[in-house]
């Protein structure tokens, strides 16, 4: 899930068409076997795995997947020790990137990253390089077709949303990642239907870019999400949509 809602919006879509759930399965079973093993198998006491459950569940993962994902993370299934990992760093025109990884060879991983930065323009950073230019929230986003305006700011409010954004294709609801569950559950009984819901890195700036910056910025993002290692890719750019969908 990107922190910038343009692009989570056409990652979305361009994920459905692309029928990519092999490796959306992947991803949440390894996030739900990072939960478990930080924070115990019971989701009833471990907020971020139940979380995951929640993701694994949206996109019809059977629970016999999510039952042995659990396990592997508490040790009572034999499974790779996996490592955590995040990235930062900089794209073409000086956008800034966070990418979490999940990988069971840390210095294989730094390499591939490394080299998918240089090879699109950009270039990794230092610990703390970017980080401070993202905030961690709850990142909704519901078709602008399948809700109001009226409809959304009452009931996201009132369960404890900060903002409603319109994002032109999309409305963006945002929240503090404590806020996340309930949000999601009063949207549910609302049978609003989300497009993407997670606890996310948000951008608190958005930097501009135009013609080669914008193509680059594109190509490194592409290239990070197609990793097998990669969880998720975080950016503050801002690209016009006219110029998305003419370099899509």
């Amino acid at each position: 899930m990107s922190g910038h809602s343009k692009w989570a919006t056409i990652k979305h879509k361009k994920a459905a068409t692309d029928a990519k759930r092999g490796k959306m399965f992947t991803r949440l079973i390894k996030e739900i076997q990072i939960a478990a093993r930080s924070g115990g198998g019971d989701p009833d006491g471990n907020p971020r795995l139940r979380t995951a459950i929640t993701a694994a569940k949206a996109v019809s993962m059977p629970s016999d997947n999510i039952k042995k994902a659990i396990m592997r993370g508490t040790g009572e299934l034999e499974g790779g020790q996996i490592e955590e990992v995040t990235f930062e760093g900089y794209g073409p025109g000086g956008a800034a990137v966070l990418v979490d990884v999940a990988t069971d060879n840390r210095n294989r991983t730094v390499s591939e990253i490394r080299h998918m930065f240089s090879k699109n323009g950009g270039n990794l950073g230092e610990q703390g390089s970017v980080a401070w230019m993202f905030e961690r929230k709850s990142q909704i986003l519901i078709e602008h077709d399948k809700a109001t305006e009226d409809q959304l700011m009452n009931l996201v409010l009132e369960a404890g949303a900060d903002d409603l954004k319109d994002e032109g294709d999309s409305w963006e609801v945002l929240s503090a990642p404590e806020a996340h569950e309930a949000v999601v559950a009063a949207l549910a009984a609302a049978k609003i239907p989300t497009e993407t819901a997670a606890v996310a890195m948000v951008a608190k700036n958005l930097l501009k870019l135009e013609g080669k910056n914008a193509a680059g910025m594109l190509r490194l993002h592409e290239a990070l999400e197609e990793h097998d290692d990669v969880q998720n890719v975080y950016s503050n750019f801002d690209i016009d949509p006219a110029e998305v969908e003419a370099l899509a």
